[in-house]
């Protein structure tokens, strides 16, 4: 066995081989993949290896199309056949939600240049004549969708690999990993070896091999049908391959193998396996049949292809894999742990996937970055509270039953809920709140004022759009209290601290205690890593604040910059410090009811900080505002909580305070344009394109990001962040709407969107090409398959001087 390598993959099954593939690609040749038994011999395969397109993500659907251009490459490169058939879906539709859903996904793909049409009836009974289409209101077509064989393209995978110098071990299992200076040790069963970088590729068992690192990852094995038909006389009887079919509303695909059917039902309550560890020995091997578990779908399936009803079953298969708490793969560099990386968990969909999620980890180790945001992927997208097997079962088994399901853009899924809860938990539900949740936290979307306090989905607005609106009224003309405990609050102390910061930070640090500033932190090549404020609390304190969704990834980002002298000390303060949010032209009023500090502007000016007593309780108080107004963030023990929010509402409710939540929240930034990372912001887009420059410190000394940023500044940004005032009726954009600039193709998407409920503007951001971003600039808007009348706006909407945010 090699005894040094500079990446050492574990697991031989798509994501492991394609991993190895594009490293190699990428020039690094000195690679080596470990498998415990034989290539494909996991998961991989005996999956039906189903090639979709279809997403409702712009960044999912540009992955997704990466892998079939791939597929179809591999064979004239390795001169392995990959068996790719490029016969098409047909997706159907039988409810007018799912006409929107469409709508909303052909946006996606004409940004993405993945061809879709919606069909008619007639259309969709042509492609696939099997099926009956009766209470069909339409189909989606993508013509370039299809199948692959998993062995063949796997093989085509090892094969490329293996002609750039990479290693490929067999029968090879991992038992130790252990950190050591600048890499790994791992000692496998044919040996040991030493690697820089080490990337857990195991699919089901990759739970068991991070425990080797010290790591939980939150993957679970659930149990997975399809069923093959006998041979059926309308499919031999064709001269052309069937498309793939779905009938997402009844949970099950199709796709012709041979002179037969494949069928795979998504069932309710799908069943678990192998909690307590996948056997070691549980290779190229199958679960028994359960027909009794799936039979309702299979029943359904008969219904709509009624010819699969009438014939026997050749094979059925149940093969089990790792599924994630929302479905999608983790992929990435595991936080605290430098050099290793994971791609696992595709929660059955690792053959589509796997192509283009090999080309963007391999990125991630070469380039310290993928090429596109993989935010929606990224395993930091998790934290500890993930870690719970019961919890990873119960958000795993409703993303498997949910497979099919019209996922709308506000929507909140309830499984494994509640889990992070503040003390104003039980007290916010009694008054109306209906809860979301970011990062495990359960916080307030919004206030039913009357009748029943829950979500009503659809992809126009939502049944709290009125009582939003009333809540975003109030804050502006009144005060307003938000319960924001879910945000991310780290602790940066000792003597390296404010080098550490000042060389992760783009802007200026705070020069004495009491400031706090807003920075980004930057990517090598000037992307935005994460958005956060810094407050320097008392000489040598300093206090991080970041979004509550980022919480272990700006974590992450920070522990990998960390000096390796020990003169840093990083905390994680998130879960002991509560934050009440108090906003408003009133707010000030409210808070002088409760302490004898001085409030005024003079002697507590905008982004200053300080501690405060107010009531009985010590709070650090930052005058920072996400909704444009005067207003404070009060940082507080969460024991006190109960205190200072009962204290609050007995000085605030003859000035009119009211509860708002984090739909207000959003609305009331839009009409600021002020940016959301991770949809607004990422690391594909840089401070000067997002129009956040004035944030960065161009004097100061070397920090990460600045090289490529001041090339950026020469040269001029080629796209700019603005905002579109949209002509909408009834449905507003929300991420991903194709903008166009009078031809047939999209000049850019929509990063974020909504309603200004004071401004009474429908509202968009997209970063325009610097030819279509002029204040005045006519454009389009798609929502829903119809465009929409749009115009770049001045920012922001609202109080574009600033006034009332620093009164």
């Amino acid at each position: 066995m090699i005894e040094r390598a500079r990446v050492l993959v574990i697991g031989g099954g798509i994501a492991g081989v394609s991993t190895l593939y594009h490293l190699t690609r990428l020039g690094w040749h000195d690679v080596v993949l470990v498998e415990a038994n034989e290539l494909t011999s996991g998961s991989t395969w005996h999956a039906a290896g189903l090639c979709t397109q279809f997403n409702q993500s712009y960044n999912l659907m540009t992955l997704l199309r990466r892998s079939l251009e791939l597929y179809e490459q591999l064979p004239d490169e390795t001169g392995v056949d990959v068996g790719l058939h490029r016969c098409g879906s047909v997706r159907i539709a039988t409810t007018p939600d799912r006409l929107h859903q469409f709508a909303h996904v052909l946006g996606i793909a004409e940004n993405v240049g993945v061809p879709m049409e919606i069909v008619p009836p007639e259309r969709a009974a042509e492609l696939f004549p099997l099926a009956t289409s009766d209470d069909v209101l339409a189909a989606a077509y993508l013509p370039t969708d299809g199948h692959v064989d998993p062995s063949s393209v796997t093989s085509s995978l090892a094969r490329g690999a293996l002609d750039r110098g990479a290693t490929i071990e067999r029968h090879t299992r991992v038992t130790e990993l252990h950190r050591e200076r600048g890499g790994w040790g791992v000692t496998a069963t044919e040996g040991e070896l030493t690697a820089q970088h080490v990337v857990i590729a195991a699919g089901q068992w990759s739970r068991q091999v991070a425990r080797l690192a010290g790591v939980e990852l939150p993957i679970v094995p659930l149990q997975h049908h399809y069923v093959v038909t006998e041979p059926i006389a309308a499919v031999e009887e064709r001269t052309t391959e069937l498309p793939v079919f779905r009938d997402p509303d009844n949970s099950f695909y199709a796709r012709q193998e041979g002179g037969g059917l494949i069928v795979g039902p998504f069932e309710r309550d799908p069943k678990t396996w192998a909690l307590d560890g996948v056997p070691e020995d549980f290779h190229g091997k199958l679960l028994p049949p359960d027909l009794e578990q799936i039979e309702a779908c299979l029943v359904a399936a008969a219904e709509r292809i009624p010819v699969f009803g009438e014939v026997g079953l050749k094979t059925v298969i149940n093969g089990p894999d790792g599924y994630t708490p929302d479905g999608k793969c983790l992929m990435g560099p595991i936080p605290g742990q430098p050099g290793l990386h994971v791609l696992a968990g595709f929660s059955i969909f690792g053959i589509v996937f796997g192509g283009g999620a090999g080309a963007y980890a391999a990125e991630w180790i070469v380039d310290g970055q993928p090429a596109d945001t993989m935010w929606e992927l990224d395993v930091r997208r998790f934290g500890d509270y993930a870690r719970s097997t019961s919890y990873v079962v119960a958000r795993a088994s409703e993303v498997f039953e949910d497979e099919y399901k019209i996922h709308y853009p506000e929507e909140e899924r309830p499984a494994g809920r509640p889990l992070r809860t503040d003390p104003l938990y039980e007290r916010l539900l009694a008054k109306g709140a209906v809860m979301g949740v970011r990062a495990g936290w359960e916080r307030p979307l919004w206030f039913a004022r009357d009748g029943e306090a829950r979500d009503v989905y659809g992809f126009g607005r939502g049944n709290w759009f009125d009582t939003v609106g009333e809540e975003c009224r109030a804050v502006r003309n009144g005060v307003g209290v938000l319960d924001q405990t879910s945000f991310a609050k780290f602790e940066v102390t000792g003597e390296g601290a404010e080098a550490f910061l000042d060389r992760v930070c783009a802007n200026r640090l705070p020069a004495e205690p009491g400031r706090l500033c807003l920075t980004q932190l930057l990517t090598e090549g000037g992307g935005i890593e994460a958005d956060v404020t810094v407050a320097l609390v008392e000489p040598g304190r300093w206090y991080v604040v970041a979004a509550a969704a980022t919480e272990t990834h700006d974590l992450g980002w920070l522990q990998r910059h960390l000096p390796e002298d020990g003169s840093v000390r990083l905390d994680n303060v998130t879960a002991r410090t509560g934050v009440l949010t108090i906003a408003g032209p009133r707010s000030r009023e409210l808070l002088e009811r409760l302490t004898r500090d001085d409030l005024s502007p003079e002697t507590f000016p905008f982004f200053r900080c300080r501690e405060l007593e107010l009531g009985r309780a010590r709070v650090l108080a930052l005058r920072v505002s996400y909704v444009g107004e005067l207003g404070w963030e009060l940082h507080h023990p969460l024991e006190l909580q109960r205190h200072l929010y009962d204290a609050l509402w007995e000085a605030g409710e003859e000035l009119g305070l009211v509860d708002f939540g984090y739909r207000a929240l959003e609305s009331m930034r839009f009409e600021k344009c002020y940016r959301l990372w991770g949809a607004d912001l990422s690391a594909d887009w840089s401070p000067l394109q997002a129009g956040l420059d004035r944030f960065v410190a161009w004097d100061k000394g070397d920090f990460v990001g600045r090289e490529a940023l001041l090339r950026e500044r020469e040269e001029g940004p080629s796209h700019v962040l603005s905002c579109l005032v949209v002509d909408a009726d009834g449905a507003d954009a929300h991420g991903y709407e194709p903008v166009y600039a009078g031809g047939e193709q999209p000049v850019a998407y929509v990063s974020s969107g909504g309603y200004g409920h004071v401004v009474e503007r429908s509202l968009a951001f997209a970063y325009l090409p610097t030819a279509h971003a002029g204040v005045g600039t006519k454009l389009e808007v798609g929502i829903l398959g119809e465009r929409r009348r749009a115009v770049v706006s001045e920012q922001p909407l609202y109080d574009p001087l600033n006034e009332r945010l620093r009164s």
